[in-house]
């Protein structure tokens, strides 16, 4: 496989490469979206694009729209040390085949780069105004987590429902995360805002605490359910300046 990494950071670059090329990928480089955007010419030469979003000159979320216009079934997983909900919303909108958050070890990398190439994933389309697209998460122990919308119909308000999928043994577990109303009332005394539950800030709650309990546990809860309880400090002032939930 043929792989791209478009960065603004040669250190970053250096790291990924020799990952990948220690696991027999072939590795092309360039250091700006202007730089990824002739290596890339038509396409055709690479299988998957790893883009980094926050770089000068064209940003990722920019240089991955022009990507897509020249192949529209270009793989490109986009790579960032500024996860948010709406970055990566956008991103998938773009047609982003997967969302990776810095820093990451060499694991994460080779693991979402094994799920592109197992899933086959096309990239996602919006079909109708404001409907949020399915955003995956891969965990280093080889659990992928999705959020598709069809699951969401049978949960209450204070729910979020997720599919994990194991790629080992080829299993896939639904999972219910509650949001505790004591985590709720927390966000709301120390920032005097009210996020809902069932909101994106609190969906991003849940994912992380089920990424770290499959990442952990090597395993889905045995009965299919967990609950946020509680929230940190640097979550806290995320909220602060959630801008949409």
């Amino acid at each position: 496989m043929k792989v791209l990494i478009i960065d603004d950071e040669p250190h970053i670059r250096q790291m990924m490469r020799l990952t990948l090329e220690a696991s027999g990928y072939v590795v092309g480089e360039a250091g700006s979206g202007e730089e990824g955007l002739t290596a890339f010419a038509d396409g055709r030469a690479y299988d998957v694009i790893i883009l980094d979003q926050k770089m000068p000159g064209i940003d990722g979320l920019a240089t991955l729209k022009r990507l897509k216009e020249r192949k529209p079934d270009a793989k490109v997983l986009m790579v960032t040390a500024f996860a948010s909900i709406e970055l990566a919303v956008d991103a998938m909108k773009l047609g982003a085949a997967d969302f990776l958050r810095k820093p990451m070890t060499p694991e994460t990398l080779r693991g979402a780069l094994a799920a592109a190439s197992v899933t086959g994933r096309t990239p996602v389309r919006i079909t109708a105004a404001g409907e949020r697209p399915e955003i995956q998460t891969v965990t280093l122990n080889g659990f992928q987590i999705t959020s598709p919308r069809a699951l969401a119909a049978n949960r209450t308000d204070d729910e979020h429902a997720f599919l994990v999928k194991h790629f080992a043994s080829a299993t896939e577990t639904t999972v219910a995360v509650a949001i505790d109303p004591e985590a709720v009332d927390r966000i709301h005394r120390l920032t005097g805002r009210t996020l809902a539950p069932q909101g994106a800030f609190f969906r991003l709650q849940a994912e992380r605490l089920l990424s770290a309990y499959v990442w952990s546990e090597g395993k889905t809860p045995d009965n299919g359910r967990l609950t946020v309880r509680d929230v940190s400090r640097d979550d806290v002032d995320v909220a602060l300046a959630w801008e949409s939930d």
